[in-house]
């Protein structure tokens, strides 16, 4: 097969060097003295001048170094650093992969800011130019041509994508035989690494997000280089100004103009030697849910251009003397299984659960005719074994109070190829995996019902969070859409969900199964997630070795043939992305095909739980904290539940398909499930939630029960009531006709559940008179949005696009006020005490909102 040359364009990197066209005097040396003519006898003579460029590898690398040998020597010279890099590496392409190892106390930017964080990444060489220079390249592979004949586009695009240098540094010596035997290269790093460039450190655009300025170098240095056989690890600790963020320059910030203060981050810089025998990249499809690396393609279309993305996944393949037994079907070993090691540091009883959850793998590549494909070890107890080295994959323990856990890779950006990995878990994860399966579980496992788990409980809960994050490092995305293919009531039948799980992919967010009931009797194997159906048939997709398929275009016709044939037999094979805003089947933390049913058991599972709360989280000597805690999970949880039958209302479902499959790509939900998803809010949201206002709960933990209620009716509210839900609706009436469930049905079930009293002049208790309080400003938000300075934290659900005002939105919410202010109108006559001041203060708001002027 050919090589692939592959080139694309890059703009230019800030961090470029040049000399300057002055140059001060050097300090260490003084002017030559005239020859003294006063005296007889000859002319001192002067001094010759230092001659420029390379000095002998002795006067440079001198006795004093301390040299890492790997990828390149690495000689330490007090606090100097030098790179001895081998002719045979120099235009070999290396892999900079830039992370937060220590992040800066306060410093964070929603998701990002983290010990951990990925902060950039670019792929580098280094080569020899005139004047004994070593230049510093960035690659770029966003555009790419495998035609390599005369006329082909590869010689255009190599005219027209020079790779930037972005930083050149003198050659101190040469030297020979030191490594590879045909000689090297010795540069000085110190300078470049103790500054500041997008190239190893932070990239422009995460620096944005963190408010960093410029580099205190007084404050910035080189913590350690060490070197690997194929991995360079560069740790730097450095210091950025930070300018509060406000609205007025710094005027808000808590200082005078222009105040800064320090953040000091310690980084690491992974400098990885991509392999030089590409692996055969294996293009995506949005069928099967990977993560990709994308470029153009000057190829593939031979009247334009196409967008491209290969999936990043291992490189497994058989042994060459088991190649015709692959072929023949008989599981065989690869060459190079996928291994990882438990990190030393990790506490000992947990060892064991998280080297199942990578074993538990082992069948989902069987299905690729791989055996023993992946395992895990425990890292060898010998010193020369470092966690930072490349060649190991690794199962990280960090002591942090972070509830978290991470799966990242380090892959080859030409083909996709996973290199290695550190799978992160954080030491709170624990705490987090307490607080799901208390709130989810405990209902029907009594071995969940207390605040401190046994170690077995807690073993298997870590064991299938290392599952889910090793999923990740072999590529695979979020499954969003796996859960709802199960039937609702197959998750409450012991038999079916114990012998097949209650999500076909443990890429899910499915968590437990909170639908089971108490009377089920479903043990640990029906309510834990597990590797499904789904996940054994992405390995097999992603990694069954095709070598009978010469050209991308073949294998793709095989892979969309077998796609359409395997997930037409079998939906638990579907795929649903974590992206879509849209799709109601494609949720985080639900479960089942039908959100409304699922939800209603989950809230019955709550109302026992909360009941047996106060008991079951008591602990002597201790005060109302674990109590607090989870009474604040179960809340979220019921917030769940209002966001996964929310997304109903307006649903639009996606299903991606190649043309040879049949049905639409895009279809709306359908009248009856939009229809149901308003009956349970009426029924379990807007009618008062009053199980959830526990007072002898609230009366220890502090709690206002008007607060927990309004903030769970404000949510659903904000859900419906978007412009972007609105507009679906209306343009579900033009595409769907009499079959649609249109913006009219929609306010005709709000209202029916909100305004009740209206037509029945009963009293209007606290909770209710919030609520109807709420119900009209969200409305009057659409007709009467505010100032976008002001905007209100998005509460009321606002969304991008066109604004309520150019759209049907408005005149329909206007003509909403007209009627619910005649509503209120009548009603208000007969009502007495807080009800009546409440509707006429309703009638007040409506008022004022349609007489302002626009």
């Amino acid at each position: 097969m050919k090589k692939t040359i592959l080139f694309a364009m890059l703009g230019i990197a800030a961090a470029s060097y040049a000399d300057a066209q002055t140059r001060p005097t050097n300090p260490g040396r003084t002017a030559p003295a005239k020859a003294d003519t006063t005296k007889k006898g000859p002319a001192v003579p002067m001094a010759a001048p230092a001659k420029p460029g390379p000095k002998p590898y002795k006067e440079v690398i001198t006795a004093k170094a301390k040299t890492d040998k790997g990828l390149f020597w690495v000689h330490n010279i007090e606090d100097r650093y030098f790179f001895e890099i081998p002719d045979s590496l120099l235009n070999r392409e290396i892999l900079l992969v830039n992370r937060i190892s220590k992040a800066a106390a306060g410093n964070r930017a929603q998701m990002m800011g983290y010990g951990g964080d990925h902060i950039g990444d670019n792929v580098i060489s280094f080569e020899k130019g005139p004047s004994n220079k070593l230049y510093l390249k960035s690659i770029s592979f966003d555009e790419r041509s495998q035609d390599t004949t005369a006329q082909g586009l590869f010689k255009t695009l190599m005219n027209s994508n020079i790779q930037p240098l972005v930083a050149s540094f003198d050659i101190k010596a040469f030297a020979k035989d030191s490594i590879s035997g045909r000689g090297g290269v010795v540069i000085d790093v110190t300078d470049y690494m103790n500054g500041d460039n997008d190239i190893f450190f932070f990239s422009s655009g995460a620096k944005r997000s963190l408010s960093l300025g410029g580099l205190m170098t007084d404050r910035s240095y080189i913590k350690e280089i060490k070197s690997f056989p194929m991995n360079i690890e560069i740790r730097t600790l450095k210091t950025y100004t930070k300018t509060p963020a406000s609205p007025m320059g710094g005027m808000m910030g808590g200082g005078a103009p222009g105040a800064s203060t320090p953040a000091t981050y310690e980084l690491n810089s992974s400098m990885v030697l991509l392999p030089s025998n590409q692996m055969k990249p294996r293009n995506f499809d949005p069928r099967v849910g990977y993560f990709a690396t994308g470029y153009v393609d000057f190829d593939a279309n031979p009247q334009g251009i196409k967008n491209q993305s290969i999936i990043t996944r291992w490189r497994l393949e058989p042994k060459p003397q088991d190649v015709e037994k692959y072929k023949r079907g008989e599981l065989v070993e690869p060459a190079k299984p996928i291994v990882f090691y438990i990190d030393p540091a990790t506490p000992k009883k947990w060892v064991p659960y998280l080297i199942a959850g990578v074993n538990d793998w082992q069948a989902a590549f069987e299905k690729a005719g791989f055996k023993n494909a992946i395992y895990a070890l425990e890292a060898p107890k010998d010193p020369s074994w470092s966690i930072d080295d490349a060649r190991h994959s690794v199962i990280v323990y960090k002591p942090s109070d972070i509830p978290n856990a991470s799966g990242p890779h380090v892959h080859d950006p030409r083909t996709g190829e996973i290199l290695e990995t550190h799978v992160n878990w954080y030491h709170n994860i624990m705490l987090l995996l307490r607080n799901w399966y208390f709130i989810q579980a405990s209902a029907i496992d009594p071995a969940a019902r207390k605040t401190k788990f046994d170690d077995k409980l807690m073993g298997e809960l870590i064991r299938f969070v290392s599952s889910h994050e090793v999923g990740h490092t072999l590529g695979l995305r979020h499954n969003f859409g796996s859960s709802a293919t199960v039937p609702v009531e197959k998750l409450r039948d012991k038999k079916w969900v114990e012998a097949n799980g209650h999500t076909p992919s443990i890429m899910d967010y499915a968590r437990f199964n909170y639908v089971a009931q108490p009377e089920d009797n479903i043990t640990e194997k029906g309510i834990f997630p597990r590797i499904g159906d789904y996940d054994k048939w992405a390995i097999e997709w992603g990694y069954k070795w095709l070598p009978q398929y010469k050209t991308a275009a073949a294998e793709d016709e095989y892979s969309n043939k077998t796609i359409i044939k395997r997930l037409s037999a079998n939906n638990r094979l579907t795929f649903g992305t974590e992206t879509d805003p849209n799709d109601p089947r494609n949720q985080s933390e639900d479960l089942g095909d039908n959100a409304m049913k699922a939800s209603e058991y989950g809230i019955k599972n709550l109302k026992r739980i909360i009941a047996k709360m106060p008991e079951w989280t008591k602990t002597d000597n201790e005060g109302y904290d674990d109590l607090s805690t989870l009474y604040g999970e179960l809340v979220g949880q019921f917030g769940r539940y209002i966001g996964h039958v929310a997304k109903n209302v307006g649903g639009i479902y996606t299903s991606p398909k190649t043309v040879e499959e049949k049905g639409t790509v895009y279809s709306r939900t359908p009248y009856a499930i939009q229809k149901e998803a308003m009956d349970f809010f009426n029924r379990n949201v807007f009618t008062t939630p009053t199980w959830l206002v526990d007072q002898n709960i609230l009366n220890n933990i502090g709690q206002n029960p008007t607060d927990i209620v309004n903030r769970l009716q404000i949510a659903a509210l904000a859900r419906l009531t978007t412009t972007s839900t609105m507009t679906k609706l209306i343009n579900a009436e033009v595409t769907d006709g009499k079959d649609a469930y249109k913006i009219t049905d929609l306010f005709s079930d709000l209202n029916a559940g909100i305004l009740t009293e209206l037509k029945s002049n009963a009293e209007i208790d606290i909770y209710r008179r919030n609520l109807q309080k709420t119900y009209i400003d969200v409305l009057i938000s659409i007709v009467k949005p505010a100032a976008p300075a002001a905007a209100q934290g998005g509460m009321m659900g606002r969304s991008a696009g066109l604004p309520a005002s150019q759209t049907d939105v408005s005149s329909f919410v206007r003509a909403q006020l007209r009627e619910i202010s005649a509503m209120v109108k009548s009603a208000t006559p007969s009502a007495t005490g807080m009800s009546k001041y409440h509707l006429e203060d309703l009638s007040d708001r409506i008022d004022s909102a349609l007489k302002a002027k626009e």
